[in-house]
């Protein structure tokens, strides 16, 4: 087989990679061994391995101890709603905004006092070293860990109120809308930028990915009348979600 320009181990990766879309490698099919590689396309055991390895990367394949590489099921991928829009009767964002397309969200989270980094008080607008309110969230659908959320908050703000500790007190669980206008803070802007990374190895611990995989990061900051009140990251595995945004017409 002629290879061209292009390196050999990545025409054999497309190729395996066609076979796996087409359904010639259907999920949970073993790939072919080093030896077959080595054989079907004339090439040699480094060019191989080098094939295995970035169909592994791309999370197609997965190796199992004692038994070679196989398949991995390809799952549909659903979508995370967002929108700008204050529920009513002061519900979660999450909880209406995935209730509206049937999925029972659940969450779980623990919040801690810690010094604001250098990234967290620039996003903020406070001193590197103040005071913030720490929130971790695993969100899950039917029990799945689906997203991952860690949020601050400056104390300068919600420090001795009711509303320090997101999950707690009267408002506990609201969103951040509703929890600001208790103390008399009118949130009126949240601006989210979309990004894609590797996967932490915690993060793909909890979510259920595999070393390589890549998440979804939404950074996203509440503001009021141009100051930010709360930041945060959301996590989602990207193979597996796709972020939809109900955005207005103005």
């Amino acid at each position: 087989m002629t290879f061209g320009e292009q390196p050999a181990y990545l025409r054999v990766a497309s190729d395996l990679r066609a076979k796996i879309a087409n359904g010639s490698l259907p999920p949970h099919a073993r790939l072919p061994s080093q030896a077959r590689i080595r054989e079907e396309y004339g090439v040699s055991d480094t060019v191989a391995l080098e094939a295995r390895k970035v169909l592994m990367a791309e999370g197609l394949v997965e190796g199992r101890s004692g038994s070679g590489t196989y398949v991995r099921e390809r799952p549909v991928p659903r979508r995370i709603f967002r929108t700008g829009n204050r529920p009513p009767g002061g519900a979660s964002p999450f909880r209406q905004e995935q209730a509206e397309e049937g999925a029972r969200g659940t969450w779980e989270s623990g919040s801690e006092q810690e010094p604001a980094s250098a990234a967290v008080a620039a996003r903020l607008g406070v001193e590197p070293g103040e005071r913030v309110m720490r929130t971790r969230y695993v969100y899950r659908d039917a029990g799945e860990a689906m997203m991952l959320s860690t949020s601050w908050e400056p104390l300068c703000v919600t420090g001795r109120t009711p509303v320090m500790l997101p999950e707690e007190g009267p408002l506990g669980g609201c969103g951040v809308v509703e929890r600001m206008a208790a103390i008399d803070v009118v949130v009126d802007n949240v601006v989210e930028e979309v990004g894609a990374r590797p996967g932490l190895a915690e993060e793909l611990l909890t979510l259920g990915g595999v070393p390589g995989h890549v998440v979804l990061v939404l950074e996203r900051t509440f503001y009021a009348s141009g100051r930010a009140v709360e930041t945060a990251d959301v996590v989602v595995p990207a193979d597996r979600y796709r972020v939809a945004y109900h955005l207005p017409v103005r």
